[in-house]
């Protein structure tokens, strides 16, 4: 006789708190907010009530003095409870929102246990296919009148650790995990009645529970990548790491944080062998114009997918070594370009009436009223070298003051206004008044207006650079300025800079009618706020969907984000085949295209693939074995 054994398969169950973990608030705290709304004291109350919450959640007191104490304050009516309930549906946490299908998928495995109220967690959570009589909550008890006096003593989540005992009564089989924000949430599993606790942060970070948890979950995409189960993102944001260097402004923190990611800010520049070590772990390195990004710390970033320069150049990065390691690059080549136009128009105003030798002498008690060498603006003429976005506001600006403007540049430039160019740098130098310098990073305008070009320059001229730092032989300006060759000068950027504040030195120091600012052209706070906010919408798009619009080093494609569809983004060596191999791919596994989209430049390619209908996880593997592979990522 043959005997067939079979393996019982038993479910785990899913037991979610419902306050600051289904909705992003306490809903008692609400009710005082409606409840409390024409009471004079109301602000005060309501702190006291949220405290209460607070030490209740914490331990510090027991769950039933909490709760009396509560009520006790709000003096809520049964009507109210119809607007508490309309608001906390506005107040779902974000990851349960766009997490439905878990839920629906689950519903007979998922229980509510929660020290809240029936009469408004069961309308909420029906909406995540809950049912009334999966959820364990207490129940208010009411006056005559309506209004809220107490709660049903007899239900054992009214009691101290009552959770515990509600657990336990359930009787669950197979493996039970909690997900919870506080104190009563994780003694059920201290009790031995729950595997495993959850410490929910989403909305709230409670040191006690984080520190009992046996996983912090930052959100709902969190805990279900854990357990491996339906999502509505393949790889939780909080997992995906940012470091930004050189004290970016915090708006960009903030805007990255806000959507879900792990962001970490450093005040200074790091040198290579600081990059490679902190760069290990990291996804999108944020930098300004001091830190390095070489081919050694490319090599050493293991999850490295964006170098993002939160200023306009990209010279202090390798971007064919981010290029061939499928990393992308993006800059802010707009943001601060009004910034450094206004702070040259000041410049050339203060140099060409001295204003600050003038301000120098009243400041050592000196009264030094003189016209001497002082002249207007206007009628002067304006050499811009570089004539590119900030060249060309200057030229606008300047023209508007009634200067005659000619410019130089390299690559061909439509005039604005009545700008005149000229073809012939030397020429440019002969006839202008003030020269302003304006050019990119390129390597070859090192030493662009050296001794030479100086002594080209107009006697008593004006230079301004507001560009590189080694555009200028500093030594040579210094040995002009002092010779009265060159009248004035303002310098914003050095050969070499200080990677934090500090002490530094130049030949430029002491020399009349020179002003010397600590590269701070672009830094004002519209400008850095504008910056905080170009760069990381730069990074959002491509993280989130794949897009490399403006991107410095990549082939271009802009897509908007899909739903209830499954995203391939595929980087490649620019080599035949590739297309033909990924589409072979998705065909042997019987995925249906929705849309497909494909960019190259001569060394890579970027292709991304949208299907509509659930994937066999080998396909991952399949695709990221494709020869001349780069780097292969999913988006749900």
């Amino acid at each position: 006789m043959c005997i067939n054994h079979q393996t019982l398969f038993v479910a785990t169950s899913y037991v979610f708190d419902f306050d600051s973990t289904i909705t992003r608030v306490e809903a008692l705290d609400i009710l005082a907010e409606i409840a409390l709304a024409d009471n004079p004291d109301k602000d005060q109350i309501v702190a006291q009530i949220q405290e209460i919450t607070n030490l209740g959640i914490d331990g510090e007191i027991s769950f039933t003095e909490s709760l009396e104490r509560r009520i006790k304050l709000l003096r809520a009516h049964r009507s109210q409870l119809d607007q508490l309930i309309e608001e906390l549906s506005e107040k779902i946490s974000d990851s349960f929102v766009r997490n439905q299908q878990f839920f629906e998928t689950f519903k007979d495995q998922i229980y509510v246990v929660s020290c809240g109220f029936k009469e408004f967690i069961v309308p909420i959570v029906k909406h995540f296919h809950i049912e009334a009589d999966r959820v364990y909550a207490n129940t208010f008890v009411f006056d005559d009148d309506g209004y809220i006096v107490g709660f049903d003593t007899a239900n054992v989540l009214s009691s101290h650790n009552g959770k515990i005992s509600c657990l336990k009564n359930m009787n669950l089989s197979g493996e039970v995990q909690v997900i919870g924000d506080g104190y009563s949430d994780y003694v059920m599993r201290e009790a031995g009645i729950a595997d495993r606790f959850f410490a929910y942060t989403e909305n709230v970070k409670r040191e006690k529970a984080m520190k009992n948890a046996d996983h912090i979950a930052e959100n709902l995409d969190e805990f279900l990548f854990i357990n491996d189960l339906p999502r509505n993102v393949s790889y939780p944001k909080n997992r995906i790491k940012m470091l930004l260097l050189e004290n970016i402004h915090h708006d960009a923190l903030l805007r990255l944080e806000s959507d879900g990611y792990a962001v970490e800010l450093v005040s200074t520049s790091l040198n290579e062998d600081e990059l490679i070590e902190r760069i290990k772990g990291v996804h999108v390195l944020g930098i300004r114009s001091k830190t390095k990004v070489t081919k050694a710390v490319l090599e050493a970033a293991d999850k490295l997918l964006v170098v993002a320069a939160f200023c306009i150049g990209t010279t202090q990065i390798d971007l064919e070594a981010c290029k061939s390691n499928g990393v992308v690059v993006f800059n802010a080549p707009f943001s601060n370009t009004r910034s450094v136009v206004e702070l040259a128009i000041g410049q050339v105003i203060m140099l060409m009436r001295s204003v600050f030798e003038r301000s120098s002498e009243m400041h050592q008690g000196v009264w030094n009223k003189t016209a001497s060498g002082s002249k207007e603006v206007r009628g002067k003429t304006l050499g811009i070298v570089g004539y590119g976005n900030i060249g060309k506001q200057l030229s606008i600006l300047a023209e508007g003051m009634g200067m005659r403007v000619c410019y130089y540049d390299v690559q061909d430039a439509l005039a604005l206004g009545n700008a005149q160019k000229i073809d012939d740098l030397d020429e440019l130098l002969r006839q202008s008044d003030v020269v302003s310098l304006h050019v990119d990073d390129n390597p070859q305008n090192k030493n662009l207006i050296g001794d030479r070009e100086l002594s080209l320059m107009k006697p008593g001229s004006i230079l301004v650079n507001l560009s590189r730092g080694f555009v200028v032989d500093i030594d040579a300006l210094a040995k002009h300025l002092k010779s009265g060759h060159i009248s004035g000068a303002a310098v914003d950027v050095f050969p070499v800079e200080p990677k934090a504040n500090g002490d530094f030195s130049t030949p430029l120091q002491g020399i009349p009618n020179v002003i010397l600012t600590p590269h701070v052209g672009g830094s004002t706070i519209e400008a850095q706020k504008d910056i905080a906010d170009f760069v990381p919408k730069k990074i959002l798009g491509y993280i989130n969907s794949g897009t490399t619009e403006d991107a410095v080093n990549f082939p271009t494609i802009r897509l908007p984000q899909q739903k209830d569809r499954h995203r391939f983004l595929h980087i490649h060596r620019n080599v035949p085949g590739v297309m033909a191999e990924i589409n072979k791919v998705l065909a042997s596994y019987q995925l249906n295209l929705v849309g497909q989209y494909l960019s190259t430049d001569p060394e890579v390619g970027y292709v991304i693939s949208d299907v509509n209908n659930a994937y066999n996880p080998e396909v991952v593997s399949a695709l990221k074995a494709i020869p001349n592979t780069i780097k292969f990522r999913v988006l749900y």
